[in-house]
């Protein structure tokens, strides 16, 4: 029990000093009160489990991952801890906007039942100024909550990266395989701005394979079910089938809330 003891104390030095956001005081405190962020691994980020006539064995925790996907949304210009975007404080101003929010609360209430489904997505389409970044976002921060592991997609600079990129096969497998196995992904602003055959070609890589293996998604995008077909059949055909349960289509100025 000592040798557990002294690793389990060493580990918790070594979170300090590693510490992501570099308040170290803050991360001690909370081992010397006993208040952690995480009360399985007392904000180690190993779970240590005593073995009988062996060491101690490790094993990363669940946190770690976690973090991992904040630091991804970090890196794409959102910090989910101070992520403003909730369902509370989304304003029902409108009957479509009402209609979202539900749709979108009844997909997160769902969401343990379907996540295996092929019918395990949701789409957010239409008009701009609509809320539907706003409702994808509180999605995607109340999963995270809930230790539910979701990765940021915004498309224009995503595709953008990957296009100046394409002949860096080592960056363009990693970056793109980041977004295809991730355990869920928010794509926002799908086809935004000018779009090409490479960016088809792209999308369709990345649709494709979470669709054949029932990983879901958040899509927002400016284009309307008709138009997603209409624009490429293939991807739109894969996206339709996946979200067909939780469509919420935008249509009309009036429910563009910059113009009230």
């Amino acid at each position: 029990m000592e040798a557990l003891q002294r690793i389990l104390n060493q580990v918790r030095e070594n979170s300090i000093l590693k510490s992501q956001n570099g308040n170290q005081k803050q991360v001690k405190a909370a081992q010397e009160t006993g208040h952690f962020k995480c009360e399985k691994c007392k904000d180690t980020g190993y779970i240590i489990k005593a073995q009988f006539h062996a060491q101690p064995l490790m094993t990363p925790c669940s946190c770690l991952e976690i973090e991992n996907v904040k630091r991804l949304w970090k890196n794409s210009g959102i910090n989910p801890e101070n992520l403003e975007k909730t369902f509370s404080n989304f304003e029902e101003w409108s009957r479509t906007s009402k209609k979202m929010k539900f749709i979108a609360t009844e997909y997160y209430m769902s969401f343990d039942e379907i996540r295996s489904n092929r019918k395990n997505s949701i789409l957010l389409c239409g008009n701009p100024g609509s809320g539907k970044t706003h409702i994808a976002l509180a999605l995607a921060n109340n999963f995270l909550k809930n230790n539910i592991k979701v990765v940021y997609m915004p498309y224009r600079d995503v595709i953008t990266s990957l296009k100046q990129n394409i002949l860096d096969k080592e960056y363009y497998k990693k970056t793109l395989s980041k977004y295809k196995t991730c355990e869920i992904l928010l794509i926002d602003d799908l086809y935004k701005g000018k779009v090409n055959e490479t960016d088809i070609n792209i999308m369709f890589e990345l649709i494709n394979y979470r669709y054949f293996n029932h990983l879901p998604f958040i899509v927002s995008s400016e284009f309307t079910v008709e138009r997603l077909l209409n624009f490429d059949e293939a991807i739109g055909s894969r996206i339709y089938e996946m979200t067909k349960d939780f469509i919420v289509e935008i249509q009309g100025t009036e429910n563009n809330y910059r113009l009230r």
